[in-house]
């Protein structure tokens, strides 16, 4: 690998050989509905609590995507996977029975993004396989983050649904066996902490945004690109409210404009008319599902070439946000290529 800038190139190109992504009934009825490689409509997985629902969720795209892979958990080095509950016990509870090496990772709802990206570099620097994946259930952080569900509170505009899913992705180094079907990982970059002093923890788009801006202006200048050189930039996920802001400080501060080639995973993943979702979806699970199954699959198909995934993260706690501290922004951003 070389670095120029704060963007990671390989030279050898790391390949996702096999995807998933599983969601919930709520997703299940939005406009991705015949992408997902699966859709429980019993959103408690059979568990005795909503949080041990997301680890059976994020367990079970983890096996989905190795079964696409025509891999086992033996063959994996590192998984590498994050959520939004304490201590990531959403993906400690995923992997305990699957004996693989295990690097829990937090990013907010960057989480996909972040996972891939140490795959890359991981399998760059010599492992075999890894796996990457995020999760998260809309019951299990409202709760932690917000308000019981109980409680009934109302939800302004601005306020985005936390998906149930679960995305994961197999990562290998290339070779002739998967170098025709596969897609590459050419390029990797690590966001930097952008903080604006957005308080208000139901506007995380306008606390993401920001940091989404600041990825993608770097990640151009840094592999000399432009808009025209993409087929899609996927961020993941500022909704609505983010998705404008985004636009506007692009123009603004960076003078481009992503408009005609740019896809959020809030907005994809449901129909903000007539599901009642407010500015959109949000959570670590709303990207990794996203990308692990429609995004890749379009991929697959030859649709896309070329993808530039920018997920973004907010990154709070109920802690921070009670003693009225403002929300840092990141984004990292993953080139996949076809």
């Amino acid at each position: 690998m070389y670095i120029n800038g704060k963007t990671i190139f390989f030279n050898s190109q790391p390949v996702v050989i096999g995807s998933a992504g599983v969601v919930g009934k709520k997703e299940g009825e939005g406009p991705l509905r015949n992408n997902f490689d699966a859709i429980f409509e019993d959103t408690t997985m059979g568990q005795e609590s909503f949080e041990l629902a997301e680890s059976a969720m994020l367990h079970d795209a983890i096996i989905r995507a190795l079964t696409n892979a025509k891999r086992s958990p033996a063959d994996v080095d590192f998984a590498m996977t994050g959520d939004l509950l304490d201590q990531c016990v959403g993906s400690c509870f995923a992997l305990k029975d699957l004996q693989i090496p295990f690097v829990g990772m937090y990013g907010a709802c960057s989480t996909m993004a972040l996972t891939l990206a140490n795959c890359a570099m991981l399998v760059d620097g010599g492992a075999k396989c890894c796996v990457g994946g995020a999760s998260s259930h809309f019951c299990s952080s409202e709760r932690q983050f917000r308000f019981p569900l109980e409680y009934g509170g109302q939800r302004p505009p601005t306020a985005q649904w936390t998906v149930t899913g679960a995305g994961a992705a197999v990562v290998e180094q290339q070779s002739e066996e998967n170098r025709e079907d596969s897609i590459r990982i050419t390029a990797v970059h690590i966001g930097k902490i952008t903080d604006l002093g957005i308080k208000d923890a139901n506007n995380m788009g306008a606390a993401m945004a920001p940091a989404a801006a600041r990825t993608i202006s770097e990640f151009m200048e840094d592999t000399n690109t432009n808009t025209e050189d993409y087929d899609l930039i996927l961020t993941g996920d500022l909704g609505y409210t983010g998705t404008e802001l985004l636009h506007e400080l692009l123009e603004i501060e960076y003078s481009k404009n992503i408009q005609s080639i740019h896809g959020d995973c809030g907005l994809m993943i449901f129909d903000l008319k007539k599901q009642d979702v407010n500015s959109g979806g949000s959570g670590c699970g709303c990207s990794a599902s996203v990308l692990c199954s429609h995004i890749m699959k379009k991929m697959k198909a030859g649709d896309l070439h070329k993808v530039l995934f920018v997920a973004t993260g907010a990154l709070m706690s109920p802690t921070t946000t009670k003693q009225g501290q403002a929300i840092p922004g990141i984004a990292h951003a993953v080139l996949l290529e076809r």
